[in-house]
């Protein structure tokens, strides 16, 4: 079946799909009163399903697509991504309807993708010779944890050890894009470049990559542990300012002639301003830590895996690396409601419920521009005849 040939296949998929849906879910729980059987609460639901089930989702299609590329090993297909798949799929019933059954049992059922990923990817990813890729078989590891502990006002941990595994989630993803973003954002630009005939020129600067790339998982540490002190803040600008002076040297004015170029900087670039504000929000009162949230979640991570997503699907199928328009459309769409959930907060706090619906179904619709264009593509055989 083609749709099992290659992990990125079900995996972004289902992304896609579940970013409309839980998108659109979201204000009508939070602003109308809309109840789902669920033990978690609205806000806690939301959170939990953005993190843990659309952008695991994207990890997931991403890192069975990229091990084999990086370790030399046949791609993991057929029944055992159809397993995966179900398993997802189970996790997100479980949530939906947890308050039906005891607690551990949907606990259960939602953390134990996380850990049966990294049992697939972990074992390539182990005997890779440089080591180099083993840096997120730790990440996926805390990012279970973080789903872990997300559920603690459900199971008795109470709303501080929930907190933390919101954090904690938000966190593993900013440091996969510091890492992965800072791989892919001056290579793929380069290569651009120099197909068409212009010098790259992209600056990198090896002492600050050796510093800022630590100090972003120290910042998340300290965040989680100790969130809304001068500590933290200190920290969350530093970090945000380093990622800045690293973007700075990738000629992001040239990636604007490139709209599936220009997104991938667009997502680092949310994640430093992203970080920059959620520091800034310790010292300044008008700026609430909700809206730094929003940066690196729907700005961040939003449009660094609808990035990778779209470009990767489009490379592993045969087809050439240019964004569709309605997936132009879709990439402005997700900025738009970053923006909006970002500056009304800070300008026009009255107009929040506002912003929120707005938001929402700017995202939504976005998704649904993506699905739109890529479901086609990631069911059907690759355009040149080759497997996967």
């Amino acid at each position: 079946m083609v749709l099992f040939a290659y992990g990125f296949r079900p995996f972004f998929l289902l992304a896609g799909l579940y970013g409309v849906v839980s998108a659109l879910v979201w204000p009508f729980l939070y602003l109308t009163g809309l109840e789902l059987p669920t033990a978690l609460g609205p806000v806690a639901w939301h959170s939990h399903e953005m993190i843990h089930g659309y952008a695991t989702a994207a990890l997931a299609g991403f890192l069975l697509t990229v091990t084999p590329n990086w370790t030399g090993t046949t791609p993991r297909q057929g029944r055992i991504l159809m397993g995966l798949a179900a398993l997802w799929l189970a996790g997100r019933v479980a949530v939906w309807l947890s308050a039906l059954v005891p607690a551990w049992i949907a606990v259960a059922v939602d953390v134990a993708f996380l850990p049966v990923l990294l049992a697939i990817v972990g074992r390539p990813l182990l005997r890779e010779k440089t080591g180099r890729q083993r840096v997120f078989l730790g990440l996926v590891a805390v990012l279970a944890l973080a789903n872990l502990l997300g559920w603690g006002a459900a199971i008795g941990l109470g709303e501080a050890a929930a907190r933390a595994g919101f954090l904690l989630g938000i966190g593993m993803f900013v440091v996969f894009i510091a890492i992965m973003g800072g791989r892919m954002v001056p290579s793929f630009t380069g290569n651009i470049l120099r197909r068409q005939g212009e010098e790259a020129r992209i600056r990198t600067l090896p002492w600050l990559e050796r510093i800022v790339l630590p100090a972003t998982l120290v910042y998340v540490l300290v965040e989680v542990l100790f969130e809304g002190t001068a500590a933290a803040g200190i920290l969350a600008l530093a970090v945000g300012l380093g990622h800045l002076a690293r973007f700075s040297g990738w000629r992001p004015a040239a990636a604007l002639r490139l709209p599936i170029l220009w997104i991938l900087h667009l997502g680092f670039a949310w994640m430093a301003v992203g970080l920059v504000l959620r520091g800034a929000a310790v010292f300044v009162e008008a700026i609430p830590p909700s809206a730094a949230l929003h940066a690196l979640t729907i700005g961040a991570i939003g449009c660094m895996t609808l990035a990778v997503m779209s470009r990767a699907s489009l490379g592993h199928t045969g087809r050439e690396i240019v964004a569709a328009p309605p997936v132009v459309l879709a990439y402005l769409l997700v900025n738009a409601a970053a923006l909006v959930r970002v500056l009304v907060p800070i300008l026009a706090p009255e107009f929040m419920e506002a912003a929120i619906w707005v938001s929402a179904l700017a995202w939504a619709a976005g998704f649904a521009l993506f699905s739109l264009v890529y479901v086609p593509i990631l069911t059907r055989p690759r355009v040149d005849g080759r497997p996967g």
